[in-house]
């Protein structure tokens, strides 16, 4: 619920701030194709005044008395520009008149109010700055809602209204006068200009000066602009032209000063100014939600990059690595070793995950303890009706997983133990790899590599591509750290003398797998990563599986991560391990998947409001660069690399699920709610994968072959 509330906080702000500001820059008319009609407005309209009252079937027209001057601005106000004309009007002494954008009062209600106080003038000019003419349903919101930031932001109503996109009367299109005769019904003055400066073009500082000049002693309404985008020749320009007028007589007038009007911009009443309020907090809120939103962009693409790159990086160092230490022969070294699988109703694959130990290439003495924790569905009876020499089985009460561990492990006869899920099925050579590791006296614990038996559907290939990118390829970027966090459940190796230092599998988190590992990391013991030692495990085949185990995992991976917090301040291995790993599972497991949502909020937000052929390029390249990443990894684990063209269809779908699995993470480990070990559903994919990779005589399956 907290998750989704803030989701909606995010929507409804980006809603708001691509309505203000979806459509706000100066930009041309759009030009009618050559030979195309263009409908202008009645002769009376485009000879007529510069200012209008249109509200009559007979509009009536305003002219500029001699020698006076209307200095007014657009699009304003703007943090940087508008403050700088204010001072050059301050200099000089003259007043203005301002036509503001009404989002952009809402975002810098100080500046509608250092206006006001200058004694300049403010009138409307819409709230996004939309073209009138083709405005439609949206024009009288666009004016109320412009009269309402005014009234919030400083108090005030205005009967003013310069269209945006308007110039000279000259100009004005049939469209475009139909318009102005709706918004004159609301009391609205239409304001025009006899002399278009033309300075959002940008042409430079003398054409500005020259574009504002009136000819002989005419007056005249000059249009500059305050706001849009570069007004640096707009300020420079300005003192020009007021010195230039007052040398030749003339005098500076707000609009309606200037054609003995009453003044504009009057006080709004108590509930105008109640109801500005909340409109002026809605649109700030808007802006910091899309600040937010760039920020968390920003970092999510950084912490995105930076993690794919340090992956291929290291995971190509590991690869060298490895090809210089060559295989590695048991020669005659065979120590006996215990295999320990906890069974909680794991009637579906139990048999094949037994067989495929008993199967192994292994040149020592293999014991296999299977610890019944409490199953309903009888496991036990189906690995004692395989009648097999060294297979024991053991029954306890429901107690967990970690218990069921710690009885198996107290039970076993050898120094060397293989932690085995009951859902798991070895290649034949898997033990015999995963042992001949601890041939270095300084190795305590070893992973092997996991790999997706059932990845025929979508939501297998998903699980394959996440297994060999995500969860191996972060391996051997720890095995080259020398901090390897997890030796999954699914296939690990331990010395005896480790699990007794780190005081057995804990029990007081839900990985106890990683809260292992980490305590093995953290005792100075050496925990590396085989990758030629490959166990098939069956991955959910459904969402709601899908959902509980990776829910499971994440909170217990992060119950871990705090348990062993203290390891960052701390010296020797158990510092090196808190400074490397922790610190890397904080910033790309935690912290990337918590603004991950932003990204796809301001993909969204940018599709609609922005230039969509960016964001798609942005969103292309970035799929293409975790290809090639996939790609890489592919190849790594001797993998088809067909399987990466599932990739695009993953960043669109799975990827928010895996997202939202860590949010709701996040959420539970802080209101501090706890689980139990669950059993997840098996349809029993194993039972025809341990015969194919370990019946006698049969061809064994090769890596990329399942």
């Amino acid at each position: 619920m907290f998750v989704a509330l803030i989701l909606l906080v995010f929507g409804a702000g980006l809603v708001v701030e691509g309505y203000s500001h979806g459509t706000l820059g100066e930009s041309p008319l759009t030009t009618p194709a050559v030979g195309h009609h263009v409908a202008f407005a009645p002769r009376s309209v485009l000879y007529g005044g510069p200012v209008i009252n249109a509200a009559q079937a007979k509009p009536y027209f305003y002219h500029m008395p001699a020698r006076t001057v209307a200095l007014t601005f657009d699009d304003g106000p703007d943090p940087a520009w508008t403050p700088k004309i204010l001072a050059v009007l301050a200099r000089y002494h003259v007043p203005a008149t301002f036509f503001v954008v009404g989002a952009h009062v809402a975002s810098y209600p100080s500046l509608v109010r250092a206006e006001v106080r200058a004694g300049d003038e403010v009138g409307s000019h819409t709230y996004t700055h939309i073209e009138m003419g083709t405005a439609g349903w949206q024009l009288p919101l666009q004016l109320t809602l412009t009269q309402n930031a005014l009234a919030g932001a400083a108090g005030i109503q205005t009967d003013i209204l310069r269209p945006p996109f308007s110039s000279e009367p000259n100009a004005v299109r049939l469209a475009d006068w139909r318009a102005y005769q709706r918004a004159a019904k609301y009391g609205y003055l239409i304001v025009l200009s006899t002399s278009d400066t033309k300075d959002w073009a940008k042409p430079g500082v003398a054409r500005i000066v020259a574009n504002a000049m009136p000819h002989g002693t005419r007056g005249a309404i000059i249009m500059l602009h305050d706001s849009g985008g570069d007004r640096s020749q707009t300020v420079r320009a300005l003192p020009l032209i007021i010195a230039g007028l007052q040398a030749r007589g003339y005098r500076f007038e707000t609009i309606t000063a200037a054609l003995g009007l009453p003044r504009a911009d009057v006080p709004a009443t108590s509930r105008q100014r109640l109801v500005g309020r909340a409109l002026v907090l809605t649109q700030q809120v808007a802006d910091h939600t899309v600040a937010i939103l760039a920020l968390g962009l920003l970092l999510a693409s950084l912490l995105m990059s930076v993690r794919l790159l340090s992956l291929v990086f290291l995971a190509s160092v590991h690869r060298r690595r490895e090809r210089r230490s060559g295989r590695r022969p048991l020669g005659r070294w065979g120590p006996g070793v215990s295999v320990v699988v906890p069974a909680y109703n794991e009637a579906a694959g139990i048999a094949a995950t037994v067989l495929s130990m008993m199967r192994s290439e292994y040149p020592g003495a293999v014991e296999v303890i299977v610890v019944d924790d409490g199953s309903t569905d009888g496991t036990a009876a189906i690995v004692r009706r395989l009648r097999l020499p060294d297979v024991h089985v053991v029954s306890q009460p429901n107690a967990g997983k970690p218990a069921a561990l710690n009885t198996g492990i107290s039970l076993a006869r050898h120094d060397i133990m293989v932690l085995v899920d009951g859902d798991t099925v070895f290649a034949p050579d898997a033990l015999t790899r995963l042992v001949a590791r601890f041939a270095d006296p300084g190795v305590g614990a070893v992973s092997g590599n996991t790999k997706v038996a059932n990845r025929r559907g979508l939501l297998g290939r998903w699980q394959h591509i996440e297994y060999v990118m995500g969860f191996n390829l972060d391996r051997r970027t720890f095995d080259v750290l020398g901090t390897i966090p997890t030796v999954p459940g699914a296939i690990g190796a331990f010395r005896r003398e480790t699990l007794e230092d780190v005081g057995g599998v804990p029990a007081d988190t839900l990985a106890e797998d990683t809260d292992l590992t980490m305590a093995i990391c953290r005792s100075g013991w050496r925990v590396v990563y085989e990758q030629s030692a490959i166990a098939w495990t069956e991955a959910p085949s459904t969402l709601g599986q899908l959902w509980r185990q990776r829910y499971r995992w994440c909170y217990g991976t992060m119950q871990a991560m705090w348990k062993h917090r203290r390891s960052v301040f701390q010296r020797g291995p158990s510092g090196k391990f808190g400074r490397r790993c922790l610190t890397y599972l904080a910033f790309f497991h935690v912290l990337l998947p918590l603004t991950a949502p932003i990204v796809d909020l301001a993909a969204i937000y940018g599709l609609l409001v922005l230039n969509p052929v960016d964001v798609a390029v942005f969103w292309v390249g970035f799929t293409f660069m975790q290809m090639v990443a996939c790609g890489y990894a592919l190849a790594l684990d001797r993998e088809r690399i067909r399987a990466v063209w599932v990739m695009p269809l993953q960043q669109v779908l799975y990827r928010q699920l895996m997202y939202l699995v860590t949010i709701q993470s996040v959420m539970t480990a802080l209101l501090g709610t706890r689980q139990r070990w669950q059993v997840s559903h098996r349809s029993g994919t194993l039972a025809g994968t341990a015969a194919r990779v370990s019946a006698p005589g049969m061809p064994r399956y090769g890596p990329g072959q399942m």
